[in-house]
């Protein structure tokens, strides 16, 4: 099984946010091929060492890394990819 950990920072707009990830994100990602299941940590998450700003954690599953790989190299995941870009652009705003 192979993974993929998406960590997320609390968000300006809570409810945006939530209704953007759990509406319109995890569908997109359940469309890849080789999804087999989707998994959401949210608060309280109690980190270790680094910022305690983290607000919600995603885990996508696959059978291995290279289903993994073509997920997000198909169309699906490509669309996917870009829609994290909309609702939680990372540091340097991408």
């Amino acid at each position: 099984m192979a993974k993929l950990v998406a960590i997320y920072k609390t968000p300006d707009d809570v409810e945006a946010f939530e209704k953007h990830y759990f509406e319109t994100h995890i569908p997109l990602a359940k469309k890849m091929p080789g999804f087999r299941k989707y998994e959401v940590s949210e608060r309280p998450i109690s980190v270790v060492a680094g910022p305690d700003d983290v607000f919600l954690i995603g885990t996508v599953y696959f059978d291995d890394l290279e289903a993994l790989q073509k997920a997000f190299a198909s169309p699906e995941g490509r669309v996917c990819a870009a829609d994290r870009k909309v609702f939680a652009p990372d540091d340097t705003g991408v």
